[in-house]
């Protein structure tokens, strides 16, 4: 790999990203190890953000490195169109039992973008099937983020995700979020006050009755009150909705448990993963079905039931990533250190209480969540300088409007949380 500067930036459109901002400040990074990058001067950078978010059983994982070695020069690439390859099916199966037999069936995308789209078909192909083809509203929530296909930023509720294309999917509509600075502040796990906010979906139900709503789709990330999904779950058994369950930040771990319907105890019938299902090392996605979704899908006349897919499902080198990944969960114990150390990083995170800007802190799990206030008139900016800052000091964190968000590699230990958080607030207490 080549560890010196490009001697171009310019060709490179970056994902969001302000190209103009990295292209005059670069920030390159050329290997990581563990809980660390290393970038392209030779520093040492603490990866406080698991990539983004995709990596929780920390980098270069010798297991799972060998296995995609020994695939590509097995197999370097198979179609799943009328075709097949064994690992493709051997993960399905242990992806059913990492998943406690809560679903039935699998099916591959390559990114939670078109893990999501790939649900929200899914259950529109659901509701056809058995004869209710007038069930094609979506409803999603205000703040959710459900990748970047145009279901996704549709069903979304982020208005800069959305403004520059157009009018989008028609028949959506959205919950309320459920952030409530005013009396959620300071939250560690579920915050108290907001339950009642899934009640907002009997107001929807009541404007464009229930016959027409094929799907709520909300990302349990977004920190629900006390029994706010499970009252969901509720209103969408009642009015026969499905409930999906947008799982690509919180699968695989991030919340302690496999994934997030299981740290809350509420059952989607449909649930999108990604990111961590290959420990970050080759691009996959994943829709779990309930067994009764499949069903009526292939309840259909002889040949292809479900008109989707995609040329990479279920390619060969991220199956042997996806089977060497849980294998290192299993091994490692990756869950169980999550759960041991999560009481020090959760004491870590509020001890931040009180230092300059922060006006809230939230957390659950192994994420956490810290708002800083805005500087007047210039949305965001305040954080992102933090970003700078820490990255030149040696940490990764990553931003979104004035929060830092934080999602370290599952591994980590409590010398990780105290370097981290002393970066962090040295940081902080030298924003302007």
């Amino acid at each position: 790999m080549n560890e010196t500067r490009p001697e171009s930036m310019a060709s490179f459109w970056m994902p969001f990203t302000n190209n103009r901002d990295f292209k005059a400040n670069p920030r390159l990074l050329v290997s990581a190890q563990g809980m660390y990058y290393k970038d392209v001067d030779g520093n040492t950078v603490l990866d406080g953000t698991a990539g983004l978010w995709c990596v929780p059983c920390g980098h270069a994982q010798p297991a799972i490195v060998g296995a995609i070695r020994e695939m590509v020069g097995q197999l370097d690439f198979a179609p799943t169109f009328q075709m097949g390859h064994p690992a493709a099916f051997d993960l399905a199966e242990q992806l059913m039992d990492y998943t406690g037999h809560k679903f039935g069936h699998v099916f591959y995308t390559n990114s939670g973008s078109e893990a999501v789209d790939t649900a929200l078909k899914m259950a529109l192909a659901y509701h056809k099937a058995r004869g209710e083809g007038g069930r094609t509203r979506l409803i999603g929530r205000e703040r959710g983020y459900h990748g970047v296909g145009f279901g996704g930023i549709s069903v979304g509720g982020i208005g800069t995700n959305r403004k520059g294309f157009g009018p989008l999917l028609p028949g959506v509509d959205h919950l309320p979020h459920t952030h409530d600075l005013a009396r959620n502040a300071y939250s560690r796990g579920e915050p108290e006050h907001g339950a009642n906010l899934a009640d907002e979906l009997e107001r929807i139900v009541a404007l464009h009755d229930a016959s027409t709503i094929a799907a709520v789709i909300v990302e349990p990330v977004l920190i629900p009150p006390k029994g706010y999904l499970k009252r969901l779950r509720e209103l969408c058994t009642r009015h026969g909705i499905l409930l999906i369950f947008d799982e690509v930040i919180t699968g695989f771990g991030r919340l302690t448990t496999p994934f997030g319907a299981d740290y809350f105890e509420v059952e989607p019938d449909l649930m999108t993963a990604a990111k961590g299902i290959t420990n970050g090392m080759v691009p996959m996605g994943a829709v779990f079905s309930k067994k009764f979704i499949h069903d009526a899908v292939m309840d259909a006349p002889a040949g292809i039931e479900l008109f989707h897919g995609y040329t990479y499902s279920g390619h060969p080198l991220a199956c042997a990533a996806s089977l060497a990944t849980l294998a290192v969960f299993k091994e490692q114990n990756i869950l169980e250190n999550a759960a041991a150390i999560q009481p020090y990083w959760e004491a870590a995170v509020h001890a931040l209480k009180g230092l300059p800007h922060v006006i809230d802190l939230r957390s659950i799990g192994l994420i956490a969540g810290i708002e800083l206030a805005p500087i007047a008139g210039k949305p965001g900016a305040r954080a992102f300088n933090a970003f700078r800052q820490a990255f030149a000091d040696g940490l990764l964190i990553r931003t979104t409007g004035d929060i830092i968000a934080l999602s370290p590699p599952l591994v980590l230990e409590k010398r990780h949380i105290d370097e981290l958080f002393d970066k962090l607030t040295k940081v902080l207490k030298n924003l302007d």
